[in-house]
């Protein structure tokens, strides 16, 4: 039984609990879900694993009430034999000459995050990690193997003593880590190591600029407005932009707004500005008659969206004809429940790197099996993070699996359509790869939507 299926099964059976803080940064492994028999005892138990009576009892939390009592047909994890590493990985600034990888069928993959119920970067990222599994168990049944090792690797984890386990240098590719401060020590250990090493969640750095095994997800705000300014630009030729002021001083979107006026300006594409503290006749004149006009505010609140959306409804009273599209900001995605008609009515283009489509056969398919697995739904969050962790893994360990070492995640190896995340990679200049994934979501006037890529 491989070690994905015994997670698998572990996970259909405890869920979060398997995932309880006091693993700190060990290697969470386990060697087998063991259904107890009539005369069992936990000494007994214990014995047969080669394991201590208070290794068998961290590793199933019921057993620590007080009053608990081993009955016929109780399910308990098997937690592997509990080893030390006594001499940590050291990091350098320069690293040694790869590592050849041993032969495998399997693709070997490694998780290093927070994976604990404590607080909600923990319970995100138990999801994620559900996410993988259940990628890992479809894959199998295309033929493609996989050896699954996870390490719970929270904010304050001595990542030097995580990546000592003798079980990290041997992965194909590792996801992680959550946090900043972790990227330049696994970075290191990947390139000194030949693994790949996937950042799939928000961090500031950019060690993938001097790193040549990192391949990061995550896109930077630099590069997310300079895809959608160039999106505007190039769908939007020959219209009239009308800029909102919004007088919100806590906005960061004057960065997007500034770059698509200066992008304007040097396209000949004509705008105007307006406040939104307007009176509804100066709202007006910021209009073209004779053109499409595109919305875009610079703030992404739903408090100045709907103040905007009552004063379009009471432009188009006074002139029907007014043609008027929406260009609004991811966050948009989280109102869309609110604003759905609205979004439709104005014809409205939302900027993203992902989209989470419930109606779509496969994402309700994916969430059905997620329920039945883990008996609860996934967390409301946008994207969603099972089905992130399940876009990923597909993604990466079929394309390791076609292309082996030399696979980069370009567009040109494509082997996998996405539920929620597309991911195209391109090389970053003296580094690893970069995500530069991009679409447009529009909403249509016809109550119909589509997805625009880029």
């Amino acid at each position: 039984m491989n070690i994905m299926k015994r997670n698998i099964r572990l996970f259909l059976c405890l869920c979060a609990l398997v995932f309880a803080a006091a693993v700190s940064a060990q290697t969470m492994k386990y060697q087998d879900l063991y259904k107890v028999k009539k005369k069992d005892t936990i000494y007994g138990i214990a014995k047969k694993y080669n394991i201590t009576i208070d290794q068998l009892i961290s590793a199933n939390p019921d057993m620590q009430k007080p009053d608990y009592t081993l009955h016929k047909g109780d399910q308990l994890v098997i937690p592997a034999p509990v080893t030390t590493t006594s001499q940590p990985v050291q990091s350098t600034q320069q690293p040694a000459t790869p590592a050849v990888k041993k032969s495998s069928s399997a693709v070997r993959i490694g998780v290093m995050l927070p994976l604990h119920n404590v607080d909600g970067d923990g319970q995100r990222m138990v999801e994620y990690y559900r996410g993988i599994l259940m990628a890992c168990d479809s894959l199998k049944a295309q033929g493609i193997s996989t050896d699954v090792k996870a390490w719970n690797v929270p904010i304050d984890a001595n990542v030097q003593q995580t990546l000592a386990d003798n079980n990290a240098k041997d992965c194909d590719i590792i996801f992680g880590p959550l946090y900043t401060k972790q990227v330049k020590s696994m970075g290191d250990f990947c390139r000194r190591n030949n693994i790949k090493l996937v950042i799939p969640f928000s961090i500031s750095g950019n060690d993938v600029a001097s790193n040549d095994h990192i391949m990061q997800v995550y896109q930077l705000p630099q590069l997310q407005n300079e895809l959608a300014v160039n999106a505007f630009v190039e769908r939007f030729k020959g219209c009239h932009a009308v800029i909102v002021d919004c007088n919100d001083t806590t906005s960061r979107k004057g960065m997007f707004t500034s770059a698509l006026r200066k992008r304007m300006e040097a396209a000949g594409i004509g705008y105007s500005i307006t406040n939104l503290k307007s009176s509804e006749a100066m709202f007006a004149k910021a209009f073209d008659a004779s053109k499409q006009n595109v919305v875009v505010l610079n703030t992404g609140r739903s408090p100045e969206l709907n103040v905007t959306l009552a004063k379009l409804n009471g432009l188009k009273v006074t002139a029907p004809a007014m043609r008027i599209s929406l260009f609004g900001y991811t966050e948009w995605l989280m109102y869309t429940k609110v604003y759905l008609e609205y979004y439709h009515r104005y014809d409205t283009y939302i900027p993203t790197s992902f989209y989470y489509n419930p109606l779509a056969s496969r994402t309700a398919n994916l969430e059905r099996s997620y329920r039945r697995w883990f008996k609860s739904d996934m967390r409301q969050a946008l994207p969603r993070f099972a089905i992130t962790g399940y876009d990923h893994a597909q993604f990466f360990i079929r394309g390791l699996h076609k292309y082996g070492g030399k696979f980069t995640g370009t567009s040109q190896q494509s082997t996998y359509t996405p539920l929620q995340t597309p991911l195209k990679f391109k090389f970053v200049q003296g580094g690893g790869m970069q995500n530069s994934a991009f679409m447009l979501i529009h909403y249509k006037t016809n109550h119909t939507m589509e997805s625009i890529s880029y």
